[in-house]
């Protein structure tokens, strides 16, 4: 062969690879209720969503956590949130937390297998540190909000304080925001480096509250159902009545208008897909962050599944979720095998071929076989969430497998504690009808002390239901200037408040109250040793 011809090709053979490897997006709704897509027979225009339907996977029993936060650390990092200290609130504007820098990122390992990595939409995973922000931990570039919450109008603020970046600087672009962050996606992928295939994250802040929509959306929906069916739920169903006692206008139509805006702006990437050749090799990912807001403000409907965002049940946390890869995957099947928000990061390792940088191990595993080939994946083993959300001290838990769920509410008080069990198998009793722990107090019993012992597990600084801030604390003028730059900070995590030893100790006389050392799982017997899974 000529040598120069020999060169050619070698040369040719990295960009060949890249080519061949799938492009990928993830993209996430904000409280999309389980009734409010067109593909559910929801009297929402959904066009696009239903599209993906059509020609990819819909995962019917995909979970997540019940709240915001958890469930996008769940996703980042393969690991259940009650590890990482973000399990029973999120992560709210006067918090110091973060998800802890030793754990590894989705993006980090695409990122390592030579994919260019982006960002576009709300964090909602950290902002008092650098360590903490979105360029850190895997993405090249962020377009979007730390926090949730910033409206979708300028001047897109949190707490009276600017939130609206660019890699680390306060940008001031105009418009309305769902449809800003399609046109940066879209931006995004025309003017990408075509030698390299793309990871691509999009988190709407819609349709979470505070509602607002062009005026023709509103216009669209004001005749809209808002009588909706009842959530059979405590928490959910006492806002809604409450509300109406007070003739409050319903929140529906308006709630409306925003899905259908978020619908439009799915609709315009993938048609930027289309447009640029390479929707047949991209990996589309959907789905909502948490069961639909279904309480009075939120407007969102879940029915027939039971509750909503903030509990356990499973209108707060079974989700609408969708996969399209027309490439591998054949249009318009339906996978009803248990699939949860952790294993979002196996399975896309994968599908696309790449090594997970090494970490702390996973809580979720691939179902990359169970989808590419329609096949049941049984699950034996458990799946935990839990919610302290909105209300301090009144904690929603849950622990569920292909036989069982239970699902605890737990009040506590300042002298009591008081625990509701609803335990269902879910196979037979899909909408949470019929409770059958008076029947099964051995299981009942068993799935409890599971609980604890997951719960166990819980950093004792993690997250909390603090919805007010400090007394007298202040917000920044502009979020972009508030974390601390990485040149203030000391390199490694700090060491805490335990004498130096004492630490593991200490944490073994915690006992189930939460834990000192990161990651850490001691029992009485073994006092001073961790015991990692």
């Amino acid at each position: 062969m000529n040598p120069l011809l020999l060169l050619i090709l070698i040369s040719l053979l990295p960009t060949a690879h890249a080519l061949d490897r799938p492009n990928v997006i993830i993209m996430v709704a904000d409280d999309l209720g389980w009734n409010d897509v067109g593909f559910h027979d929801g009297d929402i225009d959904t066009p696009s969503l239903d599209m993906l339907a059509k020609q990819g996977v819909t995962l019917n029993r995909f979970y997540t956590t019940p709240i915001c936060s958890p469930t996008r650390a769940a996703l980042m990092t393969g690991r259940n949130a009650m590890r990482l200290g973000v399990a029973y609130g999120v992560i709210l504007p006067w918090d110091n937390t973060g998800i802890h820098p030793d754990e590894r990122f989705l993006p980090e390992s695409f990122l390592a297998a030579g994919y260019q990595t982006a960002m576009v939409g709300k964090w909602h995973l950290g902002h008092a540190q650098q360590t903490y922000h979105p360029n850190n931990r895997g993405f090249e570039h962020f377009y979007g909000h730390l926090h949730t919450e910033v409206g979708y109008y300028p001047p897109f603020a949190n707490q009276g304080g600017r939130d609206f970046q660019q890699n680390g600087t306060s940008i001031n672009d105009q418009g309305y925001e769902t449809y800003l962050l399609a046109d940066e996606a879209s931006r995004y992928i025309r003017e990408r480096d075509r030698d390299k295939p793309f990871f691509l994250y999009l988190p709407f802040l819609a349709p979470h509250t505070p509602l607002d929509a062009p005026q023709e959306l509103q216009d669209k929906y004001k005749g809209i159902n808002t009588d909706l069916a009842p959530a059979r739920s405590d928490q959910t169903d006492g806002t809604r009545r409450l509300s109406a006692l007070l003739l409050r206008p319903s929140a529906r139509p308006m709630y409306a208008a925003v899905v259908d805006a978020m619908d439009q702006a799915i609709g315009q990437v993938l048609s930027t897909l289309d447009n640029e050749g390479i929707a047949d090799n991209t990996i589309v990912v959907f789905f909502s962050d948490n069961g639909g807001a279904a309480y009075s403000v939120g407007g969102a409907d879940n029915a027939p599944l039971r509750g909503g965002k903030g509990e356990t049940f499973e209108g707060g946390i079974r989700v609408v979720s969708l996969m399209r890869w027309p490439e591998k995957l054949a249009p318009g099947k339906k996978m009803s095998s248990i699939m949860t928000v952790m294993d979002i990061m196996p399975t896309l390792a994968e599908a696309a071929n790449i090594p997970l940088l090494s970490g702390f191990p996973l809580d979720g595993r691939s179902l990359w076989p169970a989808i590419v080939n329609d096949t049941p994946s049984p699950r034996d083993d458990y799946v935990f969430f839990a919610s302290e959300t909105p209300i301090y001290g009144h904690f929603n838990l849950t622990i569920f497998n292909d036989e069982w769920k239970l699902v605890q509410e737990i009040d506590q008080e300042q002298v009591t504690t008081t625990v509701t069990n609803h335990l269902f198998r879910i196979a037979e009793d899909p909408n949470e009808h019929n409770n059958l722990a008076a029947a099964h107090p051995t299981v009942v019993a068993d799935l409890s002390a599971r609980i604890r012992a997951w719960r166990a597990l819980y950093p004792i600084n993690g997250t909390r239901s603090h919805l007010m801030p400090p007394p007298g604390w202040r917000a920044p003028t502009d979020w972009a200037d508030y974390p601390r730059r990485l040149e203030t900070l000391q390199d490694h995590a700090a060491p805490g408040m335990p004498p130096p030893g004492l630490e593991k100790l200490l944490d073994q006389q915690h006992g189930e109250r939460g834990r000192l050392v990161y990651d850490c799982e001691t029992k009485w017997y073994l006092a001073g040793l961790c015991l990692r899974n």
